[in-house]
């Protein structure tokens, strides 16, 4: 479920990649490899939150052809 914060939805890691169409695990590596920045906002677990913006990004990412 998106969390609303200040009037902005935010998506956890696990709602990010079921809307973007890949693993957990891919997301995790694309971060660490650097092929995507890592989220700006955290909870105050330090769980990553992403924007929409986010989502269409990584979507975008995951759709582009080599």
């Amino acid at each position: 479920m998106p969390v609303k914060l200040e009037s902005r939805t935010y998506y956890r890691t696990k709602e990010l990649c079921r809307k973007a169409g890949i693993s957990r695990s891919t997301l995790l590596r694309w971060l660490e490899n650097g092929v995507l920045h890592d989220a700006t906002s955290r909870d105050r677990r330090g769980w990553r939150l992403f924007t929409e913006a986010d989502v269409r990004r990584i979507k975008a990412e995951a759709n582009r052809i080599k």
